[in-house]
């Protein structure tokens, strides 16, 4: 019999006043298991990521306002070289001139400006409803965060920065590890970009990790310890309330709904 079939009368009564714990035992999967927050989620994609030339795009950390004090993420991509589409002047940080903003580049470059436009994916794990990317001003440097939108999702990532502090259009360099790459459907290139990286961070490590050697006797006081480091780890850079472009993408060749 397919385990997706078994009926509650098949269950212990228990498990009657949870639709929920009864479909986790029908498919062999422990309530402890499913609920384990710091198990990262892994959803499935129908979509695949596929190669891109990455030195035709360009990450830019965009000033929000006339202040400077917030910024968002901007992709501008070069699709030929009829006229340029941004211009990176070199230095740490390095300032972007989007030229595309001068001209239409219809037909010339692509730009991203929002969550339409880019996402988070790990290998087969497509993470844009459950990840947001945010730019956040940090002391001398401007990082983009990849940050869990509920509870369990994952931890919260850096996935670039801008190697120095400034209010301008910054390039954002990736960190090690994270790699662009296009969304694609049936072999069907769309007007998306996925900030990709094969494993989730620290994966490969841990899996290489010797285990722990058991403690020869417990202190009294661990567990207030224990409880005490859970708490600072928790804390992470402070967040700020970043607001999403809202342009439509050019050029966008994506299936309807994507």
């Amino acid at each position: 019999m397919d385990p997706c079939l078994v009926s509650l009368a098949m269950l212990p009564p228990a498990m009657h006043r949870s639709p929920a714990l009864a479909v986790l035992a029908a498919l062999g999967i422990s309530a402890v298991a499913a609920g384990a927050p710091q198990q990262p989620v892994r959803a499935a994609s129908l979509f695949q990521a596929v190669e891109l030339d990455e030195q035709r795009l360009v990450l830019v950390a965009a000033p929000i306002g006339s202040t400077g004090t917030r910024a968002q993420l901007h992709i501008y991509e070069q699709l030929n070289d009829r006229r340029p589409c941004y211009a990176v002047n070199g230095g740490q940080p390095a300032q972007v001139d989007p030229l595309l903003s001068t001209f239409d580049f219809t037909g010339i470059c692509s730009r991203y400006l929002d969550a339409n436009g880019y996402s988070l994916r790990i290998g087969g794990s497509d993470l844009g409803t459950i990840y947001r990317l945010s730019v956040v001003r940090v002391n001398d440097d401007n990082l983009l965060l990849a940050v869990p939108t509920r509870p369990g999702a994952g931890p919260e990532m850096v996935v670039a920065r801008t190697k120095g502090p400034g209010t301008d259009y910054l390039q954002l360099v990736l960190e090690p590890g994270w790699r662009l790459k296009r969304r694609a459907y049936n072999g069907r290139n769309l007007g998306h970009v996925y900030f990709y990286q094969e494993n989730w961070p620290g994966a490969d490590a841990a899996a290489a990790a010797p285990p722990a050697e058991p403690a020869e006797q417990a202190l009294p006081d661990a567990g207030d310890a224990s409880e005490a480091g859970s708490s600072g780890e928790a804390a992470g850079p402070q967040k700020l309330d970043v607001q999403l472009g809202s342009d439509a993408l050019i050029n966008k060749q994506a299936l309807p709904g994507d």
